[in-house]
């Protein structure tokens, strides 16, 4: 099924927000500090900001990394889903983790800026390994691996850098690691639908 193809496409939609926005940043800088989600903007009233720091992106591969996954997968759980709910799905993930990522720095003490659509695309990962288990992607351009496998291989790496504090370029492991647990609730509470267990069945 092809969503793209929908009038009313939320990934589609999702997308051109992604790249709008990254227009504007790179033409004005100094707005990714009223859209970036951190502990002290949130204080200072920034409320609007769970919502638009998944979508602002650092560079240009920050994005078009982030595009290619979300054009990739996102259709695909959106045709499973429909549209409000995969908006939903989405959205409140996202937005979540973003939550959970800045007040974990908040208590720990430290005030730093959190950025990109990978929270939210975890979650979307999670769907799409659950609706489609038997899909494989080429893992770093070479090697096949079903979608349960890439999960688990992306969630093993951002959780053992998290645990031995690295910071990875700057990426925010911690908001990938709550995204995807935010997702997995989702399924659980609103969907009625345990994802692990759906990709072992459907394996």
């Amino acid at each position: 099924m092809n969503v793209f193809g929908q009038r009313r496409s939320s990934s589609f939609t999702f997308i051109i927000i992604n790249v709008v926005v990254f227009f504007f940043v790179y033409l004005m800088p100094g707005l990714l500090r009223y859209l970036a989600i951190y502990p002290f903007g949130l204080l200072r009233g920034y409320l609007w900001t769970p919502l638009t720091y998944m979508f602002t992106h650092r560079d240009f591969m920050h994005i078009l990394f982030n595009m290619i996954f979300l054009i990739f997968t996102a259709p695909a759980v959106e045709s499973r889903m429909g549209g409000r709910e995969f908006t939903a799905y989405y959205l409140i993930s996202g937005t979540l983790a973003g939550l959970f990522s800045v007040f974990a720095y908040l208590a720990a003490g430290v005030n730093v800026p959190i950025i990109g659509a990978s929270g939210a695309l975890y979650a979307v990962l999670l769907a799409f390994a659950a609706y489609f288990p038997r899909a494989t992607f080429m893992v770093f351009f070479v090697i096949p691996m079903r979608a349960p496998y890439v999960l688990a291989l992306f969630a093993g790496i951002d959780l053992l850098t998290h645990l031995r504090g690295g910071g990875g370029g700057g990426v925010a492991r911690l908001t990938h690691l709550s995204g995807l647990a935010f997702g997995y609730l989702y399924f659980l509470i609103r969907l009625r639908i345990n994802p692990i267990r759906a990709m072992r069945d459907g394996r």
